[in-house]
């Protein structure tokens, strides 16, 4: 397919989600079937044939985080862990945008991997509900594995607890370093904020 093709097929796409009200997203899905015909969608699929094409950017006003604090309070309190934490696991993996998917295809506001979420019974992590229940279930099952070491769990939570174990410590790996400190640096921030 020529570029002029794609960008009129782009621009076509990302005009039409302009026209019909409004946007809330207006992300592209793409994929090029058999015969090399590009199709083009703005509604996340379960396909594995739809990739992410265009990504656009995302505001987390006050009022948007706000509406989660129901449900970040209420799983805080069954499972134990301050909801300073989970505000700030949020915040560092999908910027609070419940429908998030990452590259390796973690998934919604906490990033369920889909066989973590499917292990968790998470069947629909793009369901804030769900998604913060799993994932904040799973972060206190981290917490207790590694005596609520904070850094170790948010570690494990990245990259495995079997990588955290292996390696007794934050294992050596950029992503997962800098995943940690973005958490601590939020939790710190919505510890202070909460006081």
């Amino acid at each position: 397919m020529s570029n002029t093709r794609v960008i009129c097929a782009v621009s076509f796409c990302l005009a039409l989600s302009l026209c019909t009200g409004t946007l809330v997203s207006a992300d592209i899905y793409r994929y090029v079937d058999k015969n090399g015909v590009w199709h083009f969608t703005n509604i996340r699929t379960s396909s594995k044939k739809y990739k992410l094409y265009i990504r656009t950017a995302r505001k987390t006003p006050s009022e948007y985080i706000k509406k989660y604090d129901a449900i970040i309070t209420r799983a805080s309190r069954q499972f134990g862990v301050k909801s300073s934490l989970i505000k700030a696991v949020i915040k560092a993996e999908s910027d609070f945008d419940h429908q998030a998917v990452s590259h390796k295809g973690a998934q919604g506001l906490m990033q369920l991997m889909p066989d973590t979420a499917n292990e968790i019974n998470v069947k629909d992590p793009f369901d804030p509900e769900e998604n913060i229940f799993g994932g904040t279930w799973y972060l206190s099952q981290l917490l207790k594995r590694f005596n609520n070491d904070n850094k170790l769990a948010l570690a494990a939570y990245n990259a495995g607890p079997e990588r955290v174990e292996a390696n007794q410590g934050v294992p050596p790996i950029p992503e997962t370093k800098a995943f940690v400190k973005r958490v601590l640096d939020y939790y710190q921030l919505y510890n202070a904020s909460a006081e």
